[in-house]
């Protein structure tokens, strides 16, 4: 979690005229007390009226409100441009979220700048993109997220399948096409697949630990190397 969502969630967790003790606070956001004793002086320091001491606990006063966001014009135009591209060429899932996300940041901003978000004239339409297309995105996401090995039956260029167990780590958007960065146990190596050329997909029901070698950060250190080698 950043600093600054941790900093959020703390005024959130003090409203309510409660008092709530440092260990709580440290264990809900999974951080040492220390650190929450840092974050409270820095809270408190930056002007909110946040009570209390070490070892008896801390309340918010009455009264206080965070500030409206403020984005620029730019930062709008780049919020409604990036939810409009998702809309577009993103899964059903995180489709949804950016819509719900816009909603939410609509509420809380000020009337001169809310006019702002209709006047944002970048779009986006994907014509290519498929119901079965965006399932897939949702499903090989949650994959991801949850390591879960998958075997996959994936069609080379002249439309050849073969069976593949993968461990999905990721996936990348190229303009038109999706593709999934995954570690391929019959390579016994990292790969690039293309979503649109996976005949099938099915959850093993086994999920896989990271393993030195093998995770994203390793992907992406080989990319460079790669690139590095390239330009030599």
């Amino acid at each position: 979690m950043r600093r600054a969502d941790r900093l959020f969630q703390i005024v959130q967790y003090l409203r309510g005229g409660r008092l709530v003790r440092a260990r709580q606070l440290s264990e809900w956001l999974e951080v040492s007390e220390r650190t929450i004793y840092r974050d409270i002086a820095d809270l408190q320091t930056s002007g909110v009226p946040i009570d209390g001491a070490a070892g008896v606990g801390y309340i918010l006063r009455a009264g206080f409100d965070l500030p409206p966001l403020m984005f620029s014009r730019d930062e709008i135009t780049a919020l409604m441009a990036g939810a409009r591209l998702i809309r577009a060429w993103g899964g059903t899932e995180m489709a949804r979220a950016a819509e719900e996300a816009l909603v939410k940041i609509d509420a809380v901003l000020p009337d001169a700048v809310r006019q702002s978000t209709s006047e944002v004239q970048i779009h986006a339409i994907a014509p290519e993109m498929t119901q079965e297309l965006r399932l897939r995105i949702d499903l090989l996401e949650r994959a991801s997220n949850r390591r879960s090995r998958l075997h996959v039956v994936y069609a080379d260029r002249e439309g050849q399948g073969s069976d593949r167990t993968l461990r999905p780590l990721g996936l990348w958007f190229w303009g038109k096409v999706w593709t999934l960065v995954a570690w391929c146990e019959l390579r016994d190596d990292f790969r690039m697949f293309r979503l649109d050329r996976m005949q099938s997909i099915a959850d093993t029901g086994e999920t896989f630990q990271k393993e030195p070698g093998k995770t994203l950060q390793d992907f992406y250190r080989s990319m460079e190397a790669r690139r590095k080698s390239a330009d030599c």
